[in-house]
């Protein structure tokens, strides 16, 4: 196989998602404390249940703070214009203006289905194309028929998939690119999608972008991912 190029870039947070994460921060940091007081407290099952309630908050929260490093409207579950409200939304436009400038195609995968809803249907406007999107769901048929289209030489330039449906099972060796839009926490799911570019019949070299928001959740997740990948190797 040709070299597979992987890299880590930090995406600033605009202004306005700064002020959302904080506001989430602060909102997760007070429901903790409530839960905590009360389980100080309680006794028993009534503990336990505490207990559960509060990594229930915990993991909420993380998805939370995922969503707003996305963008805004995809926290806020709105139909508000995208516009130029998100750093990493502002990366992966000039790394696909630059992509399909010289005739490349890119994957681009997500973990939120709601958000590729929203991406799909900006970069159809930005880019004239309607880009294909697989998630969960789809009929066999219909997401071998997406494949092939992809695959053709005049086929859409970007593909948007939903990190677990179109993490396996699909060779899509047309494209030299592959956008990590968020990140997962187990990196076997991340090279899983990645391989379905990067696998037996590709003759390009695959460039890897995964998409992080600096001083964020994001930037934990990535370096739990490289301990990860560093303890796998001395392990083997």
């Amino acid at each position: 196989l040709p070299d597979k190029i992987e890299q880590t870039e930090l995406c600033t947070l605009t202004d306005e998602q700064a002020t959302l994460y904080q506001a989430v921060v602060d909102q997760l940091l007070e429901a903790m404390e409530d839960k905590d007081e009360a389980a100080a407290e309680a006794e028993g099952a009534d503990k336990r249940d505490l207990a559960i309630e509060r990594r229930g908050l915990v993991l909420a929260g993380i998805t939370k703070l995922k969503q707003v490093c996305n963008h805004p409207a995809h926290f806020l579950g709105d139909q508000s214009e995208l516009g130029e409200r998100s750093g990493k939304l502002t990366r992966v436009q000039e790394l696909l203006d630059e992509i399909t400038d010289v005739g490349d195609k890119a994957l681009c995968f997500t973990q939120y289905t709601a958000w590729g809803d929203r991406l799909a249907e900006h970069f159809a406007r930005r880019y004239g194309v309607e880009p294909l999107w697989l998630y969960g769901g789809l009929a066999r048929k219909k997401r071998d028929e997406m494949v092939a289209r992809f695959n053709e030489a005049d086929g859409p330039p970007i593909f948007l998939l939903s990190l677990k449906a179109g993490g396996t099972g699909l060779n899509l060796t047309a494209a030299s690119h592959v956008i990590h839009l968020d990140r997962w926490w187990n990196p076997a799911v991340e090279d899983q999608a990645t391989d379905r570019a990067y696998r037996i019949g590709q003759r390009r070299s695959v460039q890897v972008h995964k998409l992080v928001s600096a001083g964020t959740i994001e930037e934990r997740i990535d370096t739990m991912i490289r301990q990860q990948r560093d303890l796998y190797k001395f392990a083997h």
